[in-house]
């Protein structure tokens, strides 16, 4: 399908039995009605006359829902500086009126503002925009109307941002596809998605679902309201915002029409957001499979695939949401070490001798760090690499009491109190060698059960109880 290009920019969409002025200085009324065309298919254009849709998302009872989903997110200010603590205070005091807005078509969202993240490649980073708090909360009562609407249209192979799905069920589908013998994957790469989305694609994709037009025109407003960054206003004439509660559900509903194509050729596929994974029996399957649908993404979806990213490999050489296969007896889960790195860092950050943490919030920290990797990593098979993540955690552990233990009577005073003979103590205290050598002979002192009881969790215990 092609879409036309749009010769008004902005306009808004009309009420049914609205006419709309012929220009500002006119003021007055033409004699047609008007509508924004954006796609060359008559049948797919949304009807004007509503389904009574914008007051189900203006209800009382979904607007609280909303309000208590943000306020439990937290999450930083916009660009109008008002906090999640003001909100409800605002509501009050502004609700009516904003509702009231949105009803006539008169609502504008405010601009995002820009914050750039880290990704793991060095040198690049991932653009969030974080709307006003006002603006989330009218996001999320649009998400909570829209969702269970589409997800009867989701495909069963996609994961990311649904209710009762996880990334651990798109991981357990690819170990069934591979124990299938569907062990050679495409391994998709959409480059910068939520930056390059098509907005009037989106728009069309929309239309064919929603019939009320002010919900329509509420989300295009919502998609235009541009970024601030550095005190600068950009517009946003492409692209889906990342970072509101609104598009997680638009970018599922513009990858859904390469579910259907997907599924409509006979592939064997996995979505989780825009990470996707198509399966195939060889790899000059996968090959052709790659050749033949990179055409539809971006000439239908007008959407980018990163080809340096984009790899045909064996399922064991990919890395896919953290995880790698290996095999024996069937497929199984192992950490990918780019996943296991990035532990490594994290831990190595809140066991340094130098970030003048104490004791105990360093052992809450270190807990919350193991708690939430192993609990996201525990389909892998990873008993051994945990034993010997333990061991050098220890021994930074122990490395961190040494020095703190700075002056040789403190060193006595505490190696007395762990009940060491005295001449280990006075071996011991006495030590000259650097704190990384001592930090091992500190073992016969503190030992694994010495260093569980001042609060520091062993990664091994964790996952055997977790598994």
């Amino acid at each position: 399908m092609n879409v036309t290009e749009c010769r008004f920019k902005n306009r808004k969409f009309h009420k049914e039995s609205c006419l709309q002025m012929v220009s500002a200085e006119q003021r007055e009324y033409e004699g047609a009605f008007v509508c924004k065309r954006i796609a060359e298919n008559n049948n797919i254009i949304a009807s004007l006359q509503t389904d009574n849709l914008l007051e189900k998302i203006l209800h009382r009872d979904n607007l609280n829902s909303a309000y208590k989903k943000v306020k439990a997110n937290k999450g930083a200010g916009g660009v109008d500086g008002l906090s999640i603590d003001e909100l409800l205070m605002f509501l009050r005091n502004n609700g009516q009126r904003i509702n009231q807005q949105i009803v006539e078509g008169k609502y504008k969202p405010k601009p995002v503002r820009r914050v750039e993240i880290p990704k793991e490649e060095k040198g690049k980073f991932r653009k969030l925009g974080i709307p006003t708090v006002v603006d989330r909360v009218y996001q999320q009562a649009i998400t909570q109307v829209l969702t269970p609407i589409y997800e009867e249209q989701f495909s069963e192979y996609s994961y990311g941002f649904r209710p009762k799905r996880s990334a651990h069920d798109a991981l357990k589908q690819c170990q069934r596809n591979a124990n299938d013998g569907y062990c050679y994957v495409v391994d998709m790469d959409l480059e910068k998605f939520f930056d390059t989305v098509c907005q009037s694609k989106l728009i069309e994709i929309l239309s064919r679902t929603i019939r009320d037009s002010r919900v329509i025109s509420l989300i295009n407003k919502i998609m235009n309201a541009g970024v601030v960054q550095n005190g600068l206003f950009e517009r946003t004439e492409t692209g889906v915002p990342q970072g509101g509660p609104l598009s997680p559900l638009l970018s599922n509903i513009m990858l859904n029409e390469l579910d259907k194509e997907l599924k409509r050729r006979g592939h064997r596929f996995v979505r989780y957001a825009d990470d996707c994974m198509i399966f195939c029996k060889s790899k000059r399957s996968a090959q052709r499979t790659l050749r033949n649908i990179i055409p539809f993404i971006e000439g239908k979806l007008f959407l980018k695939v990163n080809r340096d990213k984009t790899t045909v490999a064996h399922i064991s050489r990919v890395k896919y949401l953290g995880y790698t296969f290996y095999s024996y007896k069937g497929y199984r889960f192992r950490v990918h070490p780019k996943s296991v790195a990035k532990l490594k860092t994290k831990l190595k950050e809140v066991t340094s001798r130098s970030n003048a943490m104490g004791n105990e919030y360093r052992a809450r920290k270190m807990s919350q760090t193991i708690k939430g990797w192993i609990n996201y990593f525990k389909l892998a098979d990873m008993k051994k690499l945990l034993k010997e993540m333990d061991e050098w955690v220890r021994r930074r552990i122990r490395a961190i009491y040494w020095k703190q233990w700075k002056k040789v009577r403190t060193r006595y005073r505490k190696l007395r109190s762990l009940n060491m003979p005295e001449w280990v103590v006075h071996e011991m205290a006495n030590c000259r060698k650097g704190t990384w050598r001592a930090a091992k002979m500190l073992n016969r002192a503190l030992t694994n059960k010495e260093i569980a009881s001042q609060g520091f969790i062993s990664m091994t215990d964790y996952y055997l109880q977790v598994c």
